[in-house]
């Protein structure tokens, strides 16, 4: 009688068992790696963002600020060229966002019919680069 001896060759299923290990390691890691850097650059974006926007308010309260200033010289009943010469043609001002950007604006001053009117009108409002990036801080804003 023939006995037919079977083997198992263990050695081929542990190098696989060893590959897929090694691959869902990697593929975590990168995870990881990928998650870190994603909450990184969304913690970056929210504080700019934020500082952005606490730029307008400040921005708008000074229009609001400007507009009751206006409002006021225009009740006292003052001719066109008196108020133009209170307050000038147009008005502008740059309000900090961060170290190298700031939010400019700018408007041209108005004297209206009737004080239902706008008393400014709105020329610009943007996000201005007031620093320069220099090329050692370009390299931790890319590693951090």
């Amino acid at each position: 009688m023939n006995k037919k001896n079977y083997s198992m060759n263990i050695g081929t299923s542990s190098i696989l068992l060893i590959f897929v290990l090694l691959c869902l390691v990697s593929f975590a890691a990168l995870s990881i790696v990928s998650a870190n850097a994603d909450n990184k650059l969304s913690t970056k974006v929210m504080d700019r963002n934020t500082a952005y926007y606490n730029a307008c308010n400040e921005a708008e309260e000074s229009l609001t600020s400007l507009d009751i200033t206006l409002s006021n010289l225009y009740v006292t009943g003052i001719s066109e060229d008196d108020y133009y010469a209170q307050v000038g043609h147009s008005a502008s001002y740059v309000i900090p966002i961060s170290d190298l950007q700031s939010l400019q604006v700018e408007l041209d001053i108005l004297f209206p019919k009737n004080p239902d009117e706008p008393f400014y009108h709105l020329t610009s409002w943007q996000v201005i680069t007031t620093g320069q990036l220099d090329y050692d801080e370009s390299l931790s804003v890319i590693q951090d």
